[in-house]
């Protein structure tokens, strides 16, 4: 009887080349140096880790081997290596040797590598934050406790989830613009504050790359402290709102002053200013889009703030006072903490109070007397205006004060690019990643597999960008999920398409089935390397 043989390679083979390309295993197996022969690599157990993470079925770590029963296995990592092989234990051996040897170091190695070999242009690096939510207590050992300095603390702190009542680690990582490309990771405390973190992630980035372009973060660096600590690092960050110069200019600014950009629906205006003794110029940005999303919050923002004040107003009339001064004075202690809203015709009533009920008696006097404030609320329209003039605009800070080699569009364009990050983080968060099924442990084997994940991100980012550049190259388009053509597909979607592709193998001899012209064609813009994988010449 034939024998047949058929296992499911789907998008997998482009995950393996662009492993392969990246020269991963063996850099992986180089800085390991693990001293035991075991059957299979540490830098294939990463490069399996990572068709896993890829895999998009939400496989978590404990069905790690049985994620692999049904793909073909020999074809993506070797000759004898069995599902088996890729056992728990085995694995983690493997998270422990990449604690041992440094998230951060290793990850920046391969991220230089990346850069060479993609030639990914370095021309303004974005960092941002995010918590990720773990299940457990994670109490650290005495001997945890001695090495704190290496070990996250894995513990409460404030939850970009938005789940309180777990505890979480915090990722810090930073991208380049040119294709999202992840290029620095470190792992800080559940605990962690942005605002005091960031200058020095920052700083030890530039020290591991010699970084001479624009660093740009969220208003999270934006301190005087932090600024100060930037000596000789171009940073271009957004300011907090809470500060009042900021809040006094984007009011103040009249429209006809903002100069139109080659942006769609942007404009902006600069103006120099020193902040924490540091010069630097701010880029007043008014965005159309937000500027609408803005109008409406803050119409909704005032019907609530008319109705909660309308609520208090009843209960201050409500409230005895013993003069007439006291009821005035909580009128006017009550006003000032309205926002939009002011008081007009401030009076107070007295009322007399007798020790029965019904009327009084004629002559009769009170046995005591209260007095109750009244006024009129209305709606501050000069502070609306101001909220009105500010809609849609946010500042821009930078220390380039070299307008010729950084002009204000520019810098817009590169500040654009922050959402790199956010959508990084999106990646990792997603429910069909397994970074939702962090479970390990021990803080070091989650930070190892915090490793996996964002090398994980690395892998598909490099994979999008080079898919989009041949486009671009070749001036080819693939239909989108509508059908339509378009030349920035996400390679998800690709993924999604290659969903039915089989590896078989008949007497010995492997083919691919269900590779469509479709299919075919989409393959070819990766390259050789990816094609091998699917047997195409």
């Amino acid at each position: 009887m034939t024998k047949l043989n058929v296992k499911n390679l789907d998008h997998l083979g482009i995950i393996a080349a662009i492993v392969d390309e990246l020269g991963l295993v063996d850099y992986i197996n180089e800085q390991l140096q693990e001293n035991d022969r075991a059957k299979i690599s540490a830098g294939l157990v990463v490069k399996a880790m990572i068709l896993n993470g890829l895999g998009f079925i939400n496989s978590p770590l404990y069905l790690f081997s049985r994620f692999f029963e049904d793909k073909p296995l020999e074809h993506l990592l070797g000759k004898g290596i069995k599902a088996s092989d890729l056992n728990d234990d085995r694995l983690g051996r493997v998270l422990d040797l990449i604690f041992m040897a440094g998230i951060s170091r290793l990850f920046v190695g391969i991220c230089l590598k990346a850069v060479e070999i993609f030639k990914i242009m370095m021309a303004s690096a974005h960092l941002d934050s995010s918590s990720i939510s773990v299940e457990g207590e994670y109490k650290l050992s005495v001997e945890q406790e001695d090495k704190e300095d290496h070990v996250i603390h894995i513990t409460h702190g404030h939850s970009k989830d938005g789940r309180p009542d777990l505890k979480q680690f915090v990722l810090n990582l930073v991208c380049w613009g040119d294709g999202d490309i992840p290029a620095f990771l470190e792992l800080g405390d559940g605990n962690q504050s942005d605002k005091k973190e960031f200058a020095e992630v920052l700083t030890r980035f530039n020290k591991q790359w010699q970084f001479e372009g624009l660093h740009i973060t969220d208003s999270a660096l934006y301190s005087a402290d932090n600024l100060q600590k930037l000596t000789g690092i171009k940073w271009l960050c957004c300011v907090p709102k809470t500060i009042k110069s900021v809040q006094d200019l984007l009011s103040e600014l009249a429209s006809e002053q903002f100069i139109t950009t080659d942006l769609d629906g942007y404009r902006l205006i600069s103006v120099g200013n020193e902040y924490g003794g540091v010069k630097q110029r701010w880029i007043v940005v008014e965005s159309e889009q937000k500027k609408a999303l803005d109008l409406k919050q803050l119409t909704k923002a005032t019907e609530k703030a008319t109705a909660q004040a309308d609520k208090q107003l009843l209960q201050l009339q409500r409230q005895e006072f013993a003069c007439r001064e006291d009821a005035l004075t909580a009128l006017s202690r009550w006003e000032k903490s309205l926002e939009l809203h002011h008081l007009e015709d401030l009076s107070v009533v007295e009322k007399c109070h007798y020790g029965h009920p019904g009327k009084p008696r004629l002559h009769e006097q009170p046995i005591r007397r209260s007095y109750h404030a009244q006024a009129t609320l209305s709606l501050n329209r000069a502070k609306v205006e101001l909220a009105e003039r500010a809609a849609g605009r946010f500042v821009l800070a930078t220390n380039q004060l070299d307008e010729d080699s950084w002009s204000d569009e520019q810098l817009l364009v590169h500040y654009k690019q922050q959402q790199g990050v956010e959508r990084g983080f999106r990646f990792l968060k997603d429910p069909l990643f397994f970074a939702s099924s962090v479970f390990l442990k021990t803080p070091e084997r989650i930070m190892a597999l915090s490793f996996i994940m964002v090398l994980c991100l690395l892998v598909y980012s490099l994979g999008q960008r080079k898919l989009r550049l041949a486009l671009e190259e070749q001036e080819e388009t693939v239909p989108n999920q509508l059908g339509k053509p378009t030349s920035r597909p996400t390679l998800r979607w690709i993924f999604q398409i290659m969903k039915g592709v089989h590896w078989v193998v008949l007497e010995n001899c492997p083919q691919i089935i269900n590779l469509t012209l479709e299919r075919e064609r989409l393959l070819r813009f990766f390259g050789a390397t990816t094609c091998q994988y699917y047997l195409l010449s």
